[in-house]
């Protein structure tokens, strides 16, 4: 079962939207790396809050199956709790541009 962690919408530096679980709701970008310098980089950077604190990052993958991209996200915040949050950005049917944060639950 997949779990919504909240929605961003698409921007010309990325994405943009709210992180809403139990324990926080937080506004937040999701931009372009632009200062990727290796593979190991992050393609995108997550921005929280009014402070713009980075929680996280963002990596383009490629799903075996469909062979589609998409953004595979870390979160990692003392707000968020203790361990790190992995989640995929995915689209939302029907409303272009719009994409869920879904948990990705990593044993």
């Amino acid at each position: 079962m997949a779990n919504a962690l909240g929605y961003v919408s698409e921007t010309k530096a990325g994405f943009e939207g709210t992180l809403a679980m139990m324990n926080l709701n937080a506004a937040i970008r999701i931009e372009k790396n632009g200062e990727k310098a290796s593979e190991g980089q992050p393609d995108y950077r997550i921005f929280a809050g009014d402070t713009s604190t980075e929680i996280g990052g963002g990596w383009m993958r490629k799903a075996k199956s469909s062979g589609r991209e998409y953004v595979s996200l870390t979160l990692a915040d003392p707000q968020i709790g203790p361990r790190r949050i992995y989640a995929n950005l995915a689209p939302v049917k029907g409303k272009k541009g719009r994409h869920v944060i879904l948990w990705n639950p990593r044993d």
